[in-house]
């Protein structure tokens, strides 16, 4: 007797059946036919369009997702992927298993999917197809690039402005627009005398670019709307968006006279100062203490101001003796505010370079940059007793109590100097700017990024593979002359895309 397991004993038998049309033997269906037979007389795909079309616009590189919606995509990624099976109607009646493209040429205009789908057929029989899906490429220029070439393009605008002889914070602002790419949604960049509009095909855009010069900038902002059109019978309304900022009429290097409540709330910080740096907010420096404040934009609107002396108006000086004070020389009180541990306060005695040895009367002044300074040395700063100052605090002070020269910054002679090995890129702008990158307002902008690396964290800095200078070069010139390393220089990437010849 022959043992049978107990797995074989449980199992029923399974029966073959012929296929009803080519008489093969397979498992039971409920079609009973196998499935190459099952495949000619059913097609599951049927109600599936095997070709499709896909609008692309070719000013904005996006492609048309109905109703009305434009989506970037790139070749052969996800979204792309799922903007094509959307496009399929019939897709809802069977069951999706796979998708994936097939290569085609980048410039074919053709796009290949192939699928892999599930369906019943025939009283539950379940059917596994695969098949591939055409997509032409037509181009269709959409709702914002067509207004661009109607000239009625943007929905909103900003203005941003600042009612100051100095440009340099453009500048700066520039560079902070390029690393933080705040200017990919614009329509056009169109620059004034005082300041440079943005626009935009949507409010919200305009709205996010309104939040990010604030974060950047001491400013404010006012909001208006104009009403272009309305439909009466659905309610609509068409409007312009106008947002005007402007930023405080303060720069880098210029001087200040504070009023006297806010110089109090500051920690009684001298109402004469020197704005330092402007990020989103207002460094400033007490010249004769080294005592250091910020000033928000909130306060700076509440207690308006302006500066008294420019950058336009320095004045060389050559350091004839120069006297660190002691600390136990130095005046504190209560409440008193930070002082800065980088500079160094000094009594210095000057004389003008243009009178260098004409007069020997030399000028004496308090200074904070007594840590870079020595007899001998050229120095930037503000003639106080020859200017005519104009302004309402100003007027106020004791006039003993202020200086005839306030210093600035150490001059490095770069009349020799070579040409730099960095570069900063610059916006694509619908014209010329009013303030040319080659004015001395630029230059001197550059200088700042030499001598300050806090001002270089948020800019930008790329090689210049086209000029070429010595090692050696700052060291025949000026060895204590600032300058940018090679490790704070980033690589300039250009991409130029080649088409392949035939």
């Amino acid at each position: 007797m022959e043992y049978i397991p107990e797995e074989q004993r449980t199992q029923p038998p399974v029966n073959k059946v012929l296929c009803c049309e080519c008489g093969i033997t397979i498992d039971p269906n409920p079609a009973n036919m196998c499935a190459g037979c099952l495949r000619s007389h059913v097609d599951i795909t049927q109600d599936i369009p095997k070709q499709a079309t896909l609008y692309f616009c070719r000013g904005c590189e996006r492609y048309l997702q109905p109703p009305s919606e434009w989506i970037h995509c790139t070749l052969e990624s996800r979204e792309l992927l799922s903007l094509c099976l959307k496009k399929l109607k019939g897709l809802n009646r069977v069951k999706l298993i796979d998708a994936a493209f097939i290569w085609t040429e980048p410039h074919s205009r053709r796009i290949k999917v192939k699928l892999t789908v599930h369906g019943e057929v025939m009283g539950g029989a379940v059917l596994q197809q695969v098949f591939i899906v055409e997509y032409t490429i037509n181009h269709q220029m959409c709702d914002t690039c067509h207004r661009s070439e109607a000239q009625d393009y943007w929905r909103a605008s900003v203005q941003v402005r600042q009612k100051s002889e100095n440009k340099k914070t453009f500048y700066y602002l520039e560079q902070l627009i390029l690393k933080h790419k705040a200017h990919e949604n614009t329509l056009g960049i169109k620059p004034i005398y005082e300041g440079i509009d943005f626009f935009y095909a949507t409010e919200g855009h305009a709205k996010k670019m309104i939040d990010f010069l604030t974060a950047v900038l001491p400013c404010r902002y006012q909001h208006s709307k104009k009403l272009i059109s309305h439909d009466i019978n659905s309610n609509i309304y068409n409007y312009k968006f106008t947002y005007s900022v402007e930023i405080v009429p303060l720069s880098k290097d210029s001087v200040i006279c504070l009023p006297k409540k806010l110089a109090q709330q500051l920690g009684g910080i001298s109402p004469l100062c020197l704005v330092f740096r402007v990020t989103s907010t207002i460094h400033l420096i007490d010249p004769s203490t080294a005592q250091m404040a910020e000033l928000s934009s909130t306060n700076f609107w509440r207690f308006p101001f302006n500066s008294i002396c420019n950058p336009k108006q320095l004045v060389e000086y050559i350091v004839m003796d120069i006297e660190p004070i002691m600390y136990k020389d130095k005046k504190t009180f209560p409440g008193q505010g930070a002082i800065s541990h980088r500079h160094v306060t000094a009594d210095i005695w000057l004389v003008k370079a243009s009178e260098l040895g004409i007069n020997d009367n030399t000028i004496h002044t308090r200074t904070h940059l007594g840590h870079i300074l020595k007899p001998g040395d050229s120095v930037l700063g503000y003639n106080l007793e020859d200017s005519n100052v104009n302004d309402a605090n100003f007027d106020k002070l004791d006039k003993n109590n202020v200086p005839d020269v306030i210093l600035v910054k150490k001059y490095y002679d770069r009349s020799k100097k070579k040409q730099r090995i960095w570069k900063l890129k610059h916006m694509t702008l619908e014209q010329e700017m009013p303030f040319h990158t080659d004015s001395k307002d630029y230059n001197e902008f550059l200088d700042d990024l030499e001598e300050d690396p806090a001002l270089r964290q948020n800019v930008n800095i790329f090689k210049d593979t086209s000029k070429q200078v010595a090692v050696d070069s700052y060291d025949a010139i000026d060895p204590d002359a600032p300058h940018i390393t090679l490790e704070e220089m980033l690589d300039d990437l250009v991409i130029n895309d080649i088409e392949m010849s035939e």
